[in-house]
């Protein structure tokens, strides 16, 4: 009997040890890598600065051209991430104020992702490499069900979110084997659309109070930077427009743009502009906040 404890006492250490050294490799690997995702880039930089940044969603990701910008003087960068909601944004914010960064201008998409106060699991996990070395990342996450797992588990996260920072994910930032996510300053063009737009449905959706957002702008103004939250277009034939009139009822700072680009030309989706669209779009909200700091 004693001979079959200190065997499964055996192998409970080597395991225990397995997962510690798996966990020690895999961390050491992502605090290395800084040219995978936004997230990376962003925990791996301090001490910029910038003009205007942009944060939300693939309504950022795929609306907002930096290099418009940039060519008026403004240093920008579009931190928008595909499937991210406004809680993985404020973690962002957090995360540039923790690494020193002073932003004049935080333009942030606030429309249909106001409809919850959820949060994106694909997101989320790609700020788990980092939990141990970031107080914010453990302050905002302090109070989720699996938060003592997640920390004091070794290689739990690793195991939990296999899907985006397991072995593959892992292998690709060891080799550092680049992506396009910071590509063009972090605008991702979509192409045209070949055939007839299918109509969104928000028949389901309506803008509540949002806590994340509401941390967003606590943080902004915390920290002098100007805010400006905008809706930003969605095709004519969406089912329910009408949820957009509603939001200014919960936020009434928040600035409509959704009917700035309007025509079926400019969309790849009918919930995501293409790169045309886009840039229509970014000009349109440069002229209606900003003025040329150089010379066309």
């Amino acid at each position: 009997m004693k001979q079959f404890i200190f065997f499964i006492a055996k192998i409970f250490a080597i395991l225990l040890l397995t997962m510690v050294l798996l966990d020690l490799f895999y961390t050491t690997v992502y605090l290395n890598s800084n040219s995978r995702t936004k997230i990376d880039y962003l925990y791996q930089s301090k001490d910029r600065n910038y003009d205007v940044i942009f944060l939300g969603s693939s309504r950022v990701n795929n609306h907002f051209v930096p290099e418009i910008f940039n060519e008026k003087g403004y240093k920008t960068f579009n931190f928008g991430i595909t499937r991210s909601r406004l809680e993985e944004s404020a973690l962002m914010l957090k995360l540039m104020v923790e690494r020193n960064y002073k932003i004049k201008n935080l333009i942030l998409q606030v429309d249909l992702n106001i409809n919850t106060n959820d949060h994106s699991e694909a997101i989320r996990s790609l700020f788990m490499p980092y939990l141990h070395f970031s107080k914010t990342i453990r302050d905002h996450y302090k109070s989720i069900p699996e938060y003592n797992k997640l920390l004091y588990i070794p290689f739990y996260r690793y195991m939990n979110y296999d899907a985006r920072i397991g072995f593959q994910e892992m292998f690709n930032a060891a080799i550092h084997k680049k992506t396009n996510a910071l590509d063009n300053d972090g605008f991702y063009p979509l192409p045209k659309n070949k055939g007839k737009l299918i109509p969104a449905d928000l028949s389901k959706y309506y803008p509540k109070r949002n806590k994340a957002y509401e941390e967003i702008r606590a943080i902004c103004q915390k920290n002098n930077i100007h805010l400006i939250a905008i809706t930003t277009p969605i095709c004519i034939n969406t089912i329910n427009r009408d949820y957009f009139n509603h939001i200014q009822s919960v936020y009434p700072e928040i600035h409509n743009f959704e009917n700035a680009v309007v025509d079926d030309k400019y969309f790849s989706t009918c919930g995501h502009m293409n790169k045309d669209g886009a840039v229509e779009f970014t000009k349109i909200v440069f002229n209606a906040f900003f003025k040329p700091k150089t010379a066309p």
